[in-house]
């Protein structure tokens, strides 16, 4: 999953950024609007969590922009403003939620979770292919009730593929949910994830198929 985190503050931007990749997220962050709007606009993200006191453009000028392209990106908002219109405010332009500073970071990765579950339409914290699961709560995979060991990019890898069980998943698809900003995308390095990802996955009845000039998809073997 691929997150954006628009934050003026570089030390706490830092530090939550942080917390989150150790949870298996790809984050990029940006720290005024107008970056945001553009990353917005070009980019692929599962969920933006956004403050509202940026240099330039505002939090809710670019929640508009955002909403008004028919983007329907889950947006957490995260801010120092609690007032009560502060929320409203914030509700009324097409957050999905909203939490105040100071903030207790398991409960903000709990609302991500959340907000995670209901766009993917998903109410079961635990997605499963065949013995292959993902605790979504924990952020972790099991393949036959054993831990899957999986560097950060396998887990990216195998997470899109996982959420998109018997889809196609396009080499762009995974690629926009590898790679950040900062990273050099390689397209033909998705490759050599879903080589790995086959290895660890051998002798079990979870298979990644190839479609050739499509991409790839996860299938049970029955």
């Amino acid at each position: 999953m691929r997150l954006l985190l628009v934050e003026d503050n570089l030390e706490l931007a830092d530090w939550l950024a942080k917390i989150l990749r150790r949870d298996n997220f790809v984050v990029d962050v940006l720290h005024d609007g107008e970056a945001a709007d553009q990353a917005l606009s070009l980019e692929a993200y599962d969920l933006v969590i956004l403050d509202l006191t940026l240099p330039g453009m505002n939090g809710i000028q670019l929640l508009r922009r955002v909403r008004a392209r028919g983007d329907a990106v889950p947006v957490i908002i995260l801010t120092a403003n609690a007032s009560l219109d502060g929320r409203v405010a914030g509700l009324d332009e097409g957050a999905d939620d909203y939490l105040a500073k100071p903030f207790d970071v398991e409960e903000l990765e709990a609302r991500i979770r959340v907000q995670l579950r209901r766009s993917a339409r998903r109410p079961d914290p635990v997605l499963t292919c065949g013995t292959l699961a993902f605790d979504t709560n924990t952020r972790q995979f099991q393949l036959q009730d054993a831990p899957l060991a999986l560097t950060p990019r396998e887990h990216a890898v195998l997470e899109a593929l996982l959420v998109k069980t018997g889809q196609t998943v396009s080499k762009t698809q995974l690629s926009q949910t590898i790679f950040g900003l900062d990273d050099l995308a390689d397209p033909s390095a998705i490759e050599i994830y879903v080589h790995r990802l086959r290895r660890k996955l051998e002798g079990s009845d979870v298979h990644i198929v190839t479609l050739r000039g499509l991409g790839y998809l996860l299938r049970h073997a029955t």
